[in-house]
């Protein structure tokens, strides 16, 4: 009971990292124009890769390095200690970088706004909490702060001439919201003299993390810089938007894979293999059923989303979300495998080695894909990167766990899946789309769903019937 706690905890968080952003931007976009959101979308772009290089893949590694060390409390706080000076050393030189990039921006003042994302990756110790499996405290406090963020936005950004403001403001609630970490620390750990705090023993493991990290970035992140030079910046801005809708759905489905890793970890520490196999089988139908559905369902939404949620000049949205859609299925089982499973039993290797592949295929495929059909190719590129990257992993994983044993409801989900998607593509795209016409649509593709699933009959019915059962008594 306590990893779905969590896994509600932290998908509760996740989905708010993405709704709330995604409500401002529906708001912005109507305000700042496809022209400023795609600005922001290539600024912050750019910076993403100087924040990439301050993490050092810290937050993968920090987790796992906790949730191995939290039964002994004295290890934890010289681990955590020696991760946080190698965090402060690691941004100072991405500041540095960054201010020899800096008169060479096409925007720099705008640059210079974006930065404040670089100085609050000194102060996330969100890794810790996750490594004790401790996520209400990185919920609630955090919550309020990017409330307020949002608020702010409304309020204060009111003219395409506030695009710098906009930047500023979600700058701020980031360098906030991870300031909110500090205050319950000193109960959980202890002071450690400086002198016996090594953090470079760090450094060759947090680097072997954060080599995935460069190559998830590059297919999360490049593409919108690939567009921006190659096509135009608003092209940045309508990938961004849709990107940013998956990932809102998507957002459900991955927390499973930040509460498992550290449960998973401890399990491997303790030698409970066949426990952590269960484990993988279990989370990989539940992601198989949530994002099944998921996909089908902003599938069917996905055309006229555009102009709905953004306005009028981002009709190339929906199409865009049409093809990026795979993706959920894709991503969903690709953080079964590789955060839930390959990173928590030490299989660092195999998991770089599938988010390079998919970085190589990504930038490969984008020159050609982006030159001939420009947005349509960049998600073209985006879905057969992860296709590869998920690829790869099942094929690492074969004498180690039963396909069978992983595959053996998907078909049931993704029948009842294409059940659901027809109505609603077709409702969709013959009624006039309002607010009210695309949430009746969810509500009749939840119960569509749910239905089907209640007929085929898949082994995730009779888990969520035992669970119940449990907490009644």
């Amino acid at each position: 009971m306590n990893v779905i706690r969590n896994y509600l905890y932290n998908a509760g968080y996740q989905l708010l990292l993405v709704i709330l952003p995604l409500v401002s931007i529906t708001y912005v976009s109507r305000v700042l124009t496809n022209t400023g959101v795609g600005l922001n979308a290539y600024t912050n772009s750019i910076i993403t890769y100087f924040v990439l290089f301050g993490s050092l893949g810290i937050n993968l590694y920090g987790n796992r390095q906790i949730a191995y060390l939290r039964e002994n409390q004295l290890e934890m706080s010289k681990a955590f200690w020696e991760l946080v000076i190698l965090r402060i050393l690691a941004v100072l030189i991405a500041f540095v970088a960054f201010f020899v990039y800096l008169p060479f921006s096409k925007n720099p003042m705008l640059m210079f706004f974006q930065s404040l994302n670089l100085l609050a990756v000194i102060f996330d110790i969100s890794w810790f909490y996750m490594g004790i499996e401790d996520f209400k405290k990185t919920v609630t406090r955090n919550t309020l702060v990017k409330i307020l963020s949002l608020a702010a936005i409304f309020i204060f950004v009111k003219s395409k001439n506030d695009l710098g403001l906009y930047v500023i403001i979600l700058g701020m609630g980031t360098f906030l919201g991870n300031l909110t970490f500090w205050p319950f620390i000193k109960d959980l750990i202890v002071k450690i003299p400086y002198k016996q705090l090594h953090p470079f023993r760090h450094l060759r493991p947090s680097i072997a993390l954060f080599i995935p990290q460069v190559a998830i970035s590059v297919y999360a992140v490049l593409n919108k810089t690939m567009l921006g030079k190659m096509t135009g910046t608003v092209n940045s801005g309508y990938y961004n938007n849709a990107d940013t809708l998956i990932k809102t759905v998507l957002a459900v489905a991955t927390a499973t894979g930040t509460v498992m890793l550290p449960h998973v970890a401890n399990a491997f520490a303790n030698g409970e293999k066949k426990r952590i196999n269960q484990m993988l089988y279990d989370s990989f139908d539940f992601i198989s059923f949530l994002t099944v559905a998921m996909m089908f369902g902003i599938a069917g939404l996905s055309l006229n989303l555009g102009t709905l949620v953004f306005g009028s000049g981002f009709e190339p949205v929906g199409m865009a979300v049409l093809l990026e859609s795979p993706v959920i299925i894709l991503i969903g089982w690709s953080n079964a495998i590789g955060t839930q499973f390959l990173l928590p039993t030490n299989r660092t290797r195999e998991y770089t080695a599938s988010v390079i592949i998919g970085a190589i295929v990504n930038i490969v495929l984008n020159f050609p894909l982006i030159y001939f059909w420009g947005l349509v190719g960049a998600m073209l590129a985006t879905v057969i990167s992860e296709v590869c990257v998920t690829g790869y992993q099942l094929w690492t994983i074969r004498k180690t766990v039963s396909y069978r044993k992983l595959f053996q409801n998907f078909w049931k989900y993704l029948v009842a899946g294409l059940v659901m998607f027809i109505p609603i593509f077709k409702i969709n795209n013959t009624v006039n789309s309002t607010i009210v016409s695309i949430l009746l649509e969810v509500v009749l593709g939840i119960v569509v769903y749910f239905v089907m699933i209640l007929l085929l009959r898949p082994t995730i019915v009779n888990k969520a019937r035992d669970i119940l059962n449990k907490r009644k008594k």
